[in-house]
């Protein structure tokens, strides 16, 4: 009896080997077609001719500084390690989304001008510095040819130069969310060392917003050259 008992087991474990072992090749194929992220290449928007500045500038002092010819990022290529990204996919679920990537820095010539303005200091500036600049970066096809003579020679002044170019500023109104003081309630109490106490500790403040529209806290300043 018991000898027909081990020859049972030992049958079972024949076919469950035998069922096991043409899945293997199996495993092997769904790794060879494991898709691994391509390169994306990114655009980094360098030529929108637009700066974004603090509305406590002084109107009237935003002034034209300089030219020069410089190189600047246009793109950003991504590129995935492959082996790593391939093997990710099935250690953990979802490990392919930590794919590690590279990034190759694609480069173009521009002609990055320069603005200064006045404005409030800075609460973190010990100096209280009150000048400020701004800059904004053009393409060769967009300033005249005598600009790019001007800047090559270096012989354009400041004045002659500022002329080829046009400012506007543009406050755009901005939707805040601000306390509704008609439908909210405050508890009374008193600031005691800097801090708030209410007179009655079972009180609770009832507090209602509601979203308006105002000012918004930076100025759009667009820079354009003249034809």
């Amino acid at each position: 009896m018991i000898q027909l008992k081990l020859n049972a087991i030992r049958l079972g474990v024949l076919l469950c080997a035998g069922l096991l072992l043409p899945s293997l090749p199996a495993a092997e194929a769904v790794s060879a077609s494991v898709t691994v992220p391509e390169g994306q290449t990114e655009n980094l928007h360098p030529f929108t001719h637009l700066a974004y500045i603090p509305a406590t500038l002084e109107p009237g002092t935003i002034r034209f500084e300089g030219i020069k010819r410089v190189n600047v990022p246009v793109t950003i290529k991504h590129t995935a390690d492959a082996n790593y990204c391939a093997q990710a996919a099935f250690r953990e679920p979802g490990g392919s989304m930590f794919c590690p990537s590279t990034g190759a820095v694609v480069s173009a010539v521009a002609y990055d001008v320069t603005y200064s303005y006045t404005g409030r200091p800075i609460a973190s500036d010990e100096f209280a510095n009150r000048q400020f600049v701004f800059r904004v970066e053009f393409q060769n096809d967009e300033l005249p040819p005598e600009v790019l003579q001007a800047v090559s020679a270096k012989k354009a002044g400041r004045r002659d130069m500022a002329g080829y170019f046009a400012v506007n500023t543009t406050r755009v109104p901005a939707r805040r969310v601000v306390i509704d003081s008609t439908r909210s309630s405050f508890c009374p109490g008193a600031y005691q060392d800097g801090l708030w106490i209410r007179n009655d500790e079972a009180c609770h403040d009832d507090v209602h917003y509601t979203a308006i529209i105002a000012p918004s806290d930076y100025i759009a300043v667009r820079v354009d050259a003249v034809p």
